[in-house]
């Protein structure tokens, strides 16, 4: 589904991967130290986000990803690629990702995010981790809405806000 947070958890799994004072035993980033800083400010150079639907030539895989993942990473250990909407990429797109994608460099980490998984050959799917994700359920676009309804300082009736979430279908992003 569209907007659950596909993107927005991709962008924090990057940051968990690179940040200097992550706890060892948690998971989730600091959130606190320079690194944090540049990739929540989308000034850290080595991740690397990449919108698919706009960028669905061979070409421009060939030069947006698959010569920058050549290159050592220039601030960290990883060298991290979010490519969005990744079933838009084109035939030919596909097959020249899929090389880079058999036999990544140490330091290269793919996440690739889309709305419509079936569109991905099986060949690049066979090769990645994948995680499915599922609406939000009602109660927690819910409690979310209140909790920016809060924080503005506002007062919206819940049963307002519970239209919002139903007519969301389960859309953080529809709702907010």
């Amino acid at each position: 589904s569209r907007g659950i947070g596909k993107t927005s958890l991709a962008r924090i799994f990057a940051k968990a991967l690179i940040c200097e004072k992550r706890d060892i035993k948690k998971f989730e980033p600091c959130g606190k130290c320079s690194v944090c800083d540049a990739a929540r400010a989308g000034s850290y150079l080595d991740i690397i986000e990449m919108d698919a639907a706009t960028h669905t030539q061979v070409d421009k895989v060939r030069e947006n990803i698959i010569e920058a993942a050549r290159a050592l990473p220039s601030q960290g250990k990883y060298k991290i690629f979010i490519i969005d909407e990744v079933h838009m990429l084109s035939t030919s797109s596909f097959n020249a990702l899929l090389k880079i994608i058999e036999e990544p460099p140490e330091h290269v980490i793919f996440i690739l995010a889309t709305t419509e998984v079936h569109k991905v050959p099986q060949t690049v799917l066979s090769r990645c981790e994948r995680f499915d994700f599922k609406k939000i359920p009602q109660a927690l676009v819910v409690e979310r809405l209140k909790g920016i309804v809060e924080k503005e300082k506002r007062s919206v009736e819940k049963d307002v806000l519970e239209e919002i979430a139903r007519f969301s279908d389960g859309a953080m992003r529809d709702a907010e």
